[in-house]
């Protein structure tokens, strides 16, 4: 019987992160071809088209989100102010009620088919339905039909979202180095952000150039109409990018079995949910805790600056652009920190934040001085830094590649239709019951103490491969390092990699 070498037993590092997919402990050592080394120029493509998807995706929320005031005047002209905002922005929660479906949906397609394809076809859907909304005739044209074709059309909007973010996240995760996942993944919010301040902007240059009027009439439909070229260009882009490694390298694997499943699937949605219950709720916690405090600044901030601060709509829409222009600028450096400390500090920093700084915000925009308008947005969009440069690194190392995009479709979709998409609505709904201005405060300070919890108990997953993956490295030079350290390396658990034995091996158990 062929005899193997005898190696020191690796000790993995407490902090190792996991699930893995099937192990092999101790079957056979890491060798520099197991490495997957990046290739730069299809990462620098992978980012980009992912990048500009994202902020497609971001620029009609926030055209739709700094419309919410005109967008209930125009298609329920005939209710009181009050009720055309709570409907306004209730139609904008629906469109996250659609994003689960959307996200179970894809998120099992792009595990199967890839994440390209997926990718492509739900932006082809997002910028139609966008552009369709500009296309819609208003309550004085249609009625009742009016706010229910609106509606559709924001359901079938989000259910083509409901794919986007969790199929990007994963796609840039699984073709990023290691090393750099926190960085590169973190492009993905700059992207959105920045596309939320272009909505922003259109929006602004449409009020500042056109009556009041004119805007009701015809001119809220110019932001929404631009999604169609918009939304080609972004197509464009994304069609030219190939298939993450990582899902590649599953791909080959099931080959290779002859068909049978690669290590980490769930079969159908009930088992991928029973499987990964555990990293699933903490997925749905931080997403809650972050998307609360993102959604509070962007789609409820101008809403909010309208109506109980008395801001016109046009200081309400401007004074929000320059503070997430600041903030899209700083979430790659956050990112990059986290590459550096780890992600669960980062995330800490996050939560912390939004409980120390929300009730000194809320009591600076209630001033009312431009200046200290400014200022309480800065103290939110702090928090939304350090929260959003890392979960699209961090919440795609809770699942393996076999079942990563349906994991991440699922946890963060259902997390944000539940908390995120509805808490301009919720907040909104708040103050008018209590008249208390400050309850915005409170119910992001609460959702982010849950947040810290979450953080408690995730694992830290900076520097080390993706559950399911190979290593990733940026250069040969550090496969070679990678494999000469794999008995000492505290990111590397060699056991917990997806090695199949060595052939000697192998054959020696058959017998």
């Amino acid at each position: 019987m062929p005899t193997q070498t005898s190696q020191p037993p690796h000790q993995p590092h407490p902090r190792t992160s996991a699930p893995a997919a099937r192990t092999h402990p101790r079957s056979r050592r890491l060798r520099v071809s197991d490495v997957n080394v990046v290739d730069e120029r299809m990462l620098r493509r992978a980012v980009a088209g992912t990048v500009v998807g994202n902020a497609m995706e971001w620029y009609d929320i926030g055209v739709y989100g700094y419309l919410a005031v005109t967008m209930g005047q125009v298609f329920l002209s005939d209710a009181e102010s009050s009720v055309q905002v709570l409907f306004s922005l209730g139609v904008f929660a629906a469109t996250f009620i659609a994003r689960p479906l959307g996200g179970v949906f894809f998120g099992r397609l792009g595990d199967r088919m890839g994440r390209q394809k997926v990718l492509a076809t739900t932006l082809i859907l997002m910028a139609a339905s966008t552009f369709l909304i500009g296309a819609l005739p208003g309550y004085a044209t249609l009625g009742f039909l009016a706010p229910v074709l609106l509606l559709v059309l924001k359901l079938l909007q989000g259910f083509s979202t409901g794919g986007e973010y969790a199929g990007a996240t994963t796609f840039v995760s699984e073709y990023a180095p290691d090393k750099r996942r926190g960085f590169l993944a973190s492009i993905l919010d700059l992207g959105s952000y920045l596309g939320f301040a272009a909505g922003a902007a259109v929006v602004s240059v449409l009020q500042l150039s056109l009556t009041d009027q004119a805007m009701l009439e015809w001119g809220w439909r110019i932001p929404f109409l631009a999604a169609g070229p918009l939304g080609l260009i972004a197509v464009y882009f994304r069609l030219k990018i190939e298939e993450s490694p990582a899902f590649q390298a599953t791909l080959d694997a099931q080959e290779s079995s002859n068909g049978q499943d690669a290590d980490g699937v769930a079969h159908g949605t009930v088992s991928l949910v029973r499987t990964y219950w555990r990293q699933i709720t903490l997925a749905v916690v931080l997403v809650a805790a972050a998307n609360t405090v993102g959604y509070a600044l962007t789609s409820y901030m101008p809403t909010y600056l309208t109506d109980a601060m008395g801001y016109d709509p046009v200081h309400g829409t401007l004074l929000t652009i320059p503070v997430l222009v600041g903030m899209s600028l700083c979430i790659p450096l956050a990112g990059r920190l986290s590459d550096r400390i780890g992600r669960r500090p980062v995330l800490w920093l996050g939560a912390g934040c939004t409980i120390v700084l929300s009730l000194p915000a809320f009591l600076l925009i209630g001033v009312g001085e431009v200046w200290t308008t400014l200022a309480g947005l800065a103290l939110i969009a702090l928090p939304v830094t350090f929260y959003v440069a890392n979960l699209a690194s961090a919440l795609p190392a809770l699942f393996p590649t076999a079942s990563r995009y349906g994991g991440m479709g699922i946890a963060y979709n259902f997390a944000v239709a539940i908390f995120g998409g509805t808490a301009p609505l919720i907040i909104e709904s708040l103050i008018q019951l209590t008249g208390n201005e400050l309850m915005p405060a409170f119910y992001l300070m609460f959702t982010s103490v849950a947040g810290a919890i979450a953080i408690w108990f995730m694992r830290e997953s900076a520097n080390r491969p993706l559950p399911g993956s190979l290593p990733s490295v940026a250069t040969e030079q550090e496969a070679h390092d990678l494999v000469e350290t794999q008995d000492s390396n505290p990111d590397l658990d060699v056991a917990a990699l997806p090695l199949p034995p060595e052939p000697e091996a192998a054959a020696s158990r058959a017998r």
